[in-house]
């Protein structure tokens, strides 16, 4: 099965290689500048509620360039495969020649799309820089103020009087499940790179990738402002003794990390960033955001299984291990709506007319 099989709608044609000047096609300019527009509004923003705090614009730890860096690395990955599978599809069986990778790479990779994919890539992480930034200083924006109480107050009405997440504990437990979810919450970490680079190597029309990494990066500029509309700190920091006795893992050590970094952000604002914040959930918003995604760009059946099979057992992690209240989950499935809405109208998509033309 080639990387971009999984990919097709069922009944479409998966045999006949994409036209050369398909393949060289750039989509309208108006898709490629959404992403960096969206990059330089948050990153403008950043940089005046950063100052307005006597905070510097910066990127601890480097953590948002070490993302970047695997994004790349990742989506050369991917499209080296998908250049091989071309390749052999065109050699009858045998291994490409040298001559045979070298046409099907000016196909698909002419200069100008490349420098447009890698921009798409760059613009998608200053956006995740300016977020991270602003999710940094929610506490310098407004100190003390906190939402939890109202949160889990609203949580226990829709769950008639009940916690979710003690609910959840009953259920199944708090060892194998606090293992699964943990691998689940941090498989976050993994999925974007991963999807990113797919969308912009893999879908037939380049315009539908930067669709998809738009939406993505909507939703930290949305995630950013729920941050400070409510800021939360999540059921775990309120009331540890309702996580007590979970078995270690990644999530939970994320969660102890997080919390000493926090304390050093307040102690000294300049040393280091702080990254918790409850409501909205930016792990359900994303997940969500996949999977009507994968919807909207018609992709196949195993796809878009894959996709809801991660969302619903993100939402899960989410309640299990006190990330988040179930109120931050409905948000975050908000936001990716929105995400997707203004992604569609920044980048003049339209899904409707899209499927159109693949069925045409």
């Amino acid at each position: 099965m080639s990387p971009s099989t999984i990919l097709d709608p069922p009944g479409e044609s998966r045999s006949a290689p994409m036209a050369p000047q398909a393949a060289r096609a750039l989509p309208p300019r108006r898709a490629i500048v959404a992403g960096p527009a969206v990059a330089a509004f948050t990153v403008l923003v950043a940089l005046v509620a950063t100052a307005a705090v006597g905070v510097s614009l910066r990127d601890p730890g480097g953590v948002t360039a070490r993302r970047l860096a695997t994004v790349l690395l990742m989506t050369l990955v991917i499209a080296a495969a998908d250049l091989l599978v071309r390749a052999l599809r065109r050699s009858a069986g045998a291994w490409p020649s040298r001559a045979a990778l070298a046409a099907v790479r000016r196909e698909r990779w002419p200069l100008r799309r490349g420098l447009a994919v890698a921009g798409a890539l760059l613009a998608f992480y200053a956006t995740y820089l300016g977020y991270r930034n602003l999710k940094s200083i929610v506490p310098l924006v407004r100190p003390g103020d906190l939402f939890d109480a109202q949160l889990g107050d609203a949580d226990r009405i829709l769950f008639l009087g009940h916690d979710p997440a003690a609910l959840l504990h009953d259920l199944w437990g708090i060892g194998a499940a606090t293992e699964l979810f943990s691998f689940v919450y941090m498989l976050f970490f993994f999925f974007i790179p991963l999807t990113l680079g797919a969308a912009l190597v893999l879908l037939p029309d380049l315009r539908q990738g930067f669709f998809f990494v738009t939406a993505m990066a909507l939703n930290w500029v949305l995630g950013a402002g729920s941050y400070l509309l409510l800021p939360a700190l999540g059921p775990i920091y309120v009331d540890p003794g309702a996580f007590a006795g979970f078995p270690d893992s990644a999530a939970t050590r994320l969660q102890s990390t997080l919390l000493e970094q926090r304390q050093a952000f307040l102690s000294d604002p300049e040393g280091t960033a702080q990254s918790i914040g409850a409501f909205a959930s930016l792990h359900t918003s994303i997940f969500f955001t996949a999977a009507l995604a994968a919807h909207l760009l018609g992709l196949g059946r195993l796809v878009k299984a894959v996709a809801w099979v991660l969302f619903a057992l993100t939402v899960g992690a989410t309640i299990h291990l006190g990330w988040h209240y179930v109120v931050d989950d409905l948000a975050g499935m908000a936001i990716a709506v929105l995400a997707l809405a203004g992604a569609c109208a920044l980048c003049g998509y339209d899904p409707r007319r899209a499927a159109r033309r693949g069925t045409a």
